[in-house]
């Protein structure tokens, strides 16, 4: 008990602990000492990034993916998912209600499209910067340096790209075909290119342990992002991992609670991937640590269509 008391009081004084310290705290299974991690957290958050909570609107525009990640149901292994790429009309259209909701950003997300034209995406973010001051978030994934940067010329200010797991040999088992240093490659570029850039990671995939997690928020920490983004692993049918255990809950919000504390300043979501958990752990989220609420924007014929988990409010498929 003192010696968790000692490592939070370290944490709370803005010092990084020891990755072993770091591990400490994930293991607490006390309650009371769970409540004080979120508590400290909490009180972080209100001071670096204020009271309120930002919203974002987030529009999916494609679910097209040339990955066989083993994890996210956009695969494209998953035979049975029908595909779709929204045209820009209806982008915009998108857009405009999240304007009008008051909300100042857009998150621009797809699967890894190898259709994704370049140019098209640019006349877009034009678009929609002709339109309104909104800030524009994309994620899209792994690009070209000149890709970024045509997109960032554009216009765009952020850009979201997750390492998932920072775990090198973990990550190339999860994600076959891909490369770790490419990945790094693109996180560096965007941060060189001038975007707000973010990363994040999910919380129990399987082979991922305490140590792997600790060097997660170190890794983040690393980084000096704007953004981080962290989520429960949720098992999809039609992926490699169909069988195994959800993220546990729990430890997704630890995990929340030390990177807020390690990192302080960037903007930590109540992610949709914990909107979709077993039960809706966003509210919890914004109790320890994080401050930004992801509202989806995407036309319903779509957005049931965006199968990166199991939605658990919307089973049924419609037509498009």
């Amino acid at each position: 008990m003192y010696e968790m008391a000692k490592i939070l009081d370290v944490l709370s004084d803005g010092r990084l602990p020891s990755r072993d310290g770091l591990e400490s705290v994930l293991a607490l299974d006390d309650g009371r000492e769970a409540r004080r991690l979120f508590s400290i957290a909490d009180d972080i958050r209100k001071r670096h990034v204020g009271e309120g909570t930002l919203f974002r609107g987030i529009v999916e525009f494609s679910s097209f993916c040339g990955n066989t990640c083993r994890y996210c149901g956009l695969n494209r292994s998953n035979k049975t998912l029908k595909r779709y790429r929204m045209p820009k009309a209806g982008i915009l259209e998108a857009v405009r209600d999240i304007c009008d909701s008051g909300i100042g950003t857009v998150v621009l997300q797809s699967g890894e499209d190898d259709g994704l034209d370049p140019l098209w995406l640019k006349e877009v973010i034009e678009s929609i910067k002709s339109e309104s001051d909104i800030a524009v978030t994309l994620c899209v994934g792994e690009k070209t340096r000149d890709e970024y940067r045509l997109w960032r010329e554009a216009g765009a200010d952020r850009y979201l790209l997750k390492i998932e797991t920072s775990d090198r040999a973990l990550y190339e088992s999860l994600h076959p075909g891909m490369s770790y240093d490419n990945r790094l490659r693109c996180l560096a570029d965007l941060k060189e290119l001038g975007y707000e850039t973010g990363s994040g990671i999910i919380v129990g995939l399987k082979g991922q342990t305490v140590s792997s997690l600790a060097e997660d928020i170190l890794f983040l920490a690393k980084w000096a992002l704007d953004m981080i983004a962290i989520g429960p692993f949720i098992p999809h049918g039609r992926t490699g991992l169909s069988g195994e255990a959800a993220g546990d809950a729990l430890m997704t919000l630890k995990v929340i609670a030390l990177t807020r504390l390690v990192t302080r300043k960037p903007n930590i979501p109540a992610t949709t991937a914990l909107g979709e958990a077993c039960e809706d752990l966003r509210f919890e989220a914004l109790r320890c640590g994080a401050n930004v609420i992801m509202q989806n924007f995407t036309p319903e014929r779509y957005s049931l269509l965006y199968d990166i988990y199991p939605k658990k409010r919307k089973e049924a498929v419609k037509a498009l």
